[in-house]
Formats: structure tokens, sequence, C-alpha cells
């Protein structure tokens, strides 16, 4: 996944840089949005896998009292 990350980073550079020489103003702001989350992504990929899953176990119902 992090290679991926980083072509789409690369791409909304590319795409922003585009955005604002058309002066897509609100084309920008998405844009620099969705860099954040993907940066944010990328810092946090080895830290979620750090982790391991948690166990919930099996789930019981109660028998009805009549």
């Amino acid at each position: 996944m992090p290679p991926r990350l980083g072509e789409i980073e690369k791409d909304l550079i590319l795409r922003r840089k585009r955005a604002e020489e058309e002066q897509w103003l609100g084309e920008i702001e998405g844009i620099g949005l969705t860099l954040t989350f993907v940066r944010t992504k990328q810092t946090d990929e080895p830290a979620s896998r750090a982790e391991p899953p948690v166990v919930l176990g099996t789930p019981t119902v109660p028998s009805p009292n009549r």
C-alpha cells in the first residue's frame, strides 16, 4: 500500500498545480484535503500494522425466561 500512496500523492501534486494554473479554487481546496489524508495515511501505515488484532470472541444469546 505505501508505494501506491506515493503514486497517489505525486498525481495529486500535479493535479493541484494544474488547478492553480487554471484557478479552479474549489478543486485546489479538495485536492489539498485529499493530500492531507494521503500524507496522514502514509505516516500512520507502519503503526497500524504493529498492533495485533483484537479478539472479541463469539457472542452468546441468553436463553429466554418463560
